[in-house]
C-alpha cells in the first residue's frame, strides 16, 4: 500500500498545485469568465449541466465502444497479415505510414461527403485513429519472437499455425497491449473530433455549440469528461492486460 501511495501522491500534489495556481491567477488578474473560467466555475457548471451532459457523454461513449474494438481488430489483422506474408510488409508498410500523415481533421469532411452524416463516417475515423498503433506494436512484437524457441518448435515438428498460436502470439501480447493502450488514449479523442465534424449529439457536438455561445466553462466540462472517458478506457485495457498476460514478471515500483 505504501509503495502505491508513493506512486500516486506526486502527480496528485502537482494537480492540486496547478488548480490552486489557476484559481488564484484568474482571481488576481481579473480574467473574464468567457475567456478563462476558474476551476470553481467549471465545477459549478459541471454540476448544473449534469443532466444535459449525460446524453452527450453516453453518445460519445457508445461511438467509442464501437470504433475502438473495430480499430484494434483491424490493427491486429493487419499486423498478422504483414507478419505471415512478408512481401505484404514491404508493399503495404509505407502506405500505413502515409495514412497517418493525413490530418484527421482534413479527412473527416471527406468521409462525411462519401458516407453522409450518420454513424459510419465517425466510426471509420475512429478506426483510422486506433488501428495504426496496434498494427505497428503487433508487428514489432511478432518479429521479436524468441529464436531459440522458434527453432525448437520447428525441430519438434510444429505446424505454422501451432508456432503462431503457441509461441509468436503469446510472446507478442505485451507489445500488442502497448499499442492497444495508445489506441485507447486516442479513441475518445477520435470520437470527439468526429462529432465536431458532423453530428447532432456527443461531447464534440456539445463543444461546438458552446463555442458559438462563448461558454468556455461548459467547453472545459466537456473536455474533462472526454479525459475521464479516456482514462477509464485506458484502465480497462490495463486490467485486461493483467488478466491475459499473467506470466509477465512485475517490475519493481
Amino acid at each position: 500500500m505504501s509503495s502505491r501511495w508513493r506512486q500516486i501522491w506526486p502527480p496528485l500534489v502537482a494537480v492540486i498545485l496547478f488548480l490552486a495556481l489557476w484559481q488564484v491567477s484568474v482571481s488576481w488578474f481579473h480574467v473574464e469568465k468567457w475567456m478563462l473560467p476558474a476551476p470553481t466555475d467549471i465545477w459549478r457548471e459541471g454540476i448544473a449541466s449534469a443532466s444535459s451532459l449525460k446524453g452527450h457523454t453516453l453518445a460519445t461513449l457508445r461511438l467509442t465502444m464501437i470504433g475502438f474494438p473495430l480499430g484494434v481488430a483491424a490493427g491486429l489483422i493487419c499486423a498478422v497479415l504483414l507478419h505471415i506474408v512478408p512481401w505484404t510488409a514491404r508493399a503495404l508498410y509505407p502506405l500505413l505510414i502515409l495514412s497517418q500523415n493525413v490530418p484527421v481533421i482534413a479527412l473527416g469532411p471527406l468521409l462525411v461527403i462519401w458516407f453522409g452524416f450518420g454513424q459510419l463516417p465517425k466510426i471509420i475515423l475512429i478506426v483510422l485513429v486506433c488501428f495504426f498503433p496496434v498494427a505497428v506494436a503487433g508487428m514489432g512484437g511478432l518479429a521479436q519472437t524468441d529464436r531459440m524457441m522458434l527453432q525448437f518448435m520447428k525441430m519438434a515438428g510444429a505446424t505454422r499455425r501451432q508456432i503462431f498460436t503457441k509461441l509468436e502470439l503469446p510472446h507478442a501480447l505485451p507489445s500488442l497491449f502497448s499499442g492497444i493502450k495508445i489506441s485507447a488514449a486516442y479513441a475518445v479523442t477520435g470520437a470527439v473530433v468526429a462529432e465536431l465534424i458532423g453530428g447532432n449529439n456527443g461531447l464534440g457536438y456539445y463543444m461546438q455549440i458552446q463555442k458559438s455561445a462563448y461558454r468556455t466553462d461548459r467547453m472545459f466540462v466537456a473536455i474533462i469528461l472526454s479525459v475521464l472517458l479516456s482514462l477509464l478506457l485506458f484502465a480497462a485495457v490495463v486490467l485486461l492486460e493483467k488478466w491475459l498476460v499473467r506470466w509477465k514478471p512485475r517490475r519493481d515500483a
